[in-house]
């Protein structure tokens, strides 16, 4: 039986390895290619991509930690994201202020790019869906950013049609805000994690 169960952490340890590196390179794919393309929509789902980095970090580092250590690295990870997340609002504030020139054709590559490597990553996370909270997060997460990548490649595809960089400034602010949201329900986690055990 304790071996079946080390059998099973081991398989979900090398899915969350996968998972975080495959996101993590996408993070830095996508804001390389955000930067060149003028497009908040790249940059703020390369935020996303770094959002999720983050809980599949934490989902590795909760294998064998305390609370405590779990707890400062959610914390930690959550005030990060908020300042990006913060960042790239104020990136699209600029650039509807003083105009922006989304390229239409990297958006909708990169971004078809990142479909389709967090579709992989959904399938091999189906396993956690109903799993404990910590794992579940991980395909909630990863669940959105394929939601996510389909709202750039239309923003994509509307920037082509219209050559308006509207549709740019209006998907990245939208996802930026989830990542905001994502952010502040990481800090909350972890205050009522450390809450919790310190009253027990």
């Amino acid at each position: 039986m304790s071996c079946e169960c080390q059998k099973v952490e081991g398989t979900n340890k090398k899915i969350l390895i996968m998972a975080f590196l495959l996101n993590f390179t996408l993070f830095v794919v996508g804001l390389i290619a955000g930067i060149i393309a003028q497009s908040t929509g790249l940059l703020a789902d390369s935020l996303d991509m770094l959002a999720d980095s983050s809980i599949y970090a934490i989902a590795l580092l909760a294998v064998n930690r305390g609370y405590r250590f779990k707890t400062i690295a959610a914390a930690l990870s959550g005030v990060f994201l908020l300042i990006l997340g913060v960042g790239v609002l104020i990136d699209a504030g600029e650039k509807f202020t003083h105009g922006s020139n989304p390229t239409s054709l990297i958006i909708i590559f990169i971004a078809s790019l990142a479909l389709i490597v967090n579709s992989t990553v959904l399938y091999f996370l189906q396993r956690f869906r109903d799993g404990e909270i910590h794992l579940r997060a991980t395909w909630i997460f990863t669940r959105v950013d394929v939601i996510a990548n389909l709202g750039v490649i239309v923003s994509g595809g509307l920037i082509f049609l219209t050559q308006s960089n509207y549709p740019d400034l209006i998907i990245g602010s939208i996802i930026a805000l989830y990542v905001i949201k994502e952010a502040l329900g990481i800090l909350l986690s972890a205050i009522k994690t450390h809450v919790y055990f310190k009253e027990k």
